[in-house]
């Protein structure tokens, strides 16, 4: 059973930032390395309603609502991740480190004045044909009960061998377009402000460039956040999306729906895919 971690306080995002790219040199991923046990838990977390203003605009959503949004959660989470990945016994670099999934479950809408606990851990590696991803898992409790969790998966590239499974996710045609947005370039700036994320791949095509980017790219979570503004939540719901390819700032893209829950973010052409996913309400 692994062991719990209690936190008196957030972890500051930047010294994790640092020191988890100082270490990624020294990292050897593979899919049967091991990995950190322990559970981290923050609890009395209380929402800083000016900042929660903030990524509400830059997301679209609406400000001044009562609950949460449905991706603000994994914002209070974030830290508590990083501390887990930037620590020593994490075995996947943080540099170049993809997120490539995630799946929220929201039991209930959550007060933006609640009193809520974190509680953040890794929960596992597996093997992906162009690496070894990591799943980690964070819950928000409200009253002694899980009110909402979510498993982000990141991928670390590294040579494979032929017995890496193939993972696919379901392949569809167009969703049919409902907006098309044109992101503005500080959009990654504004974000990083508001979240506290400020991976210089999201702030200015100068630092991006450093990582192999011709120009600063949009934070996958605000673009998964962005499409559920635009498409609504119902209070109890599950969310999954797959980050597909990174959205260049400045930039045009096509915001896409269906009526069965799907959503999409494609470039402005409509022929490379950005973001895909879907919501489906929960059911007792």
């Amino acid at each position: 059973m692994s062991a719990a971690v209690v936190l008196t306080g957030s972890p500051a995002l930047a010294p994790l930032l640092a020191r988890g790219a100082l270490r990624s040199p020294f990292k050897r991923p593979r899919p049967d390395a091991g990995f950190p046990r322990t559970r981290l838990v923050l609890p009395g977390v209380r929402v800083d309603l000016a900042r929660l203003a903030a990524y509400e605009r830059v997301c679209g959503f609406a400000t001044g609502d009562d609950s949460l949004p449905v991706t603000y959660p994994h914002v209070l989470g974030f830290p508590l991740a990083m501390r887990l990945m930037s620590g020593r016994d994490f075995p996947l670099p943080l540099l170049g480190l993809v997120h490539t999934s995630i799946e929220i479950t929201r039991r209930s809408g959550l007060p933006a004045t609640g009193e809520y606990e974190l509680c953040v851990h890794v929960d596992g590696l597996a093997p992906h044909r162009r690496g070894t991803e990591a799943a980690v898992v964070t819950e928000v409790r409200g009253d002694g009960e899980v009110v909402w969790e979510s498993r982000s998966t990141y991928l670390a590239r590294h040579r494979t061998g032929s017995g890496a499974p193939r993972q696919t996710g379901r392949e569809r045609g167009p969703l049919p377009a409902v907006a098309e947005w044109r992101i503005a370039q500080d959009v990654g700036r504004r974000y990083g402000a508001a979240s506290g994320d400020r991976n210089p791949i999201h702030l200015h095509p100068l630092t991006a460039r450093l990582f192999g980017f011709p120009r600063a790219i949009a934070h996958g979570m605000w673009t998964v956040a962005r499409c559920l503004a635009a498409h609504g939540t119902p209070g109890a719901v599950r969310v999954r999306a797959e980050f597909r390819a990174p959205v260049l700032l400045p930039g045009t893209v096509r915001y896409a729906a269906d009526d069965a829950g799907g959503f999409e973010l494609r470039d402005g052409d409509g022929r490379h895919l950005h973001v895909t996913g879907e919501v489906r309400p929960l059911t007792a």
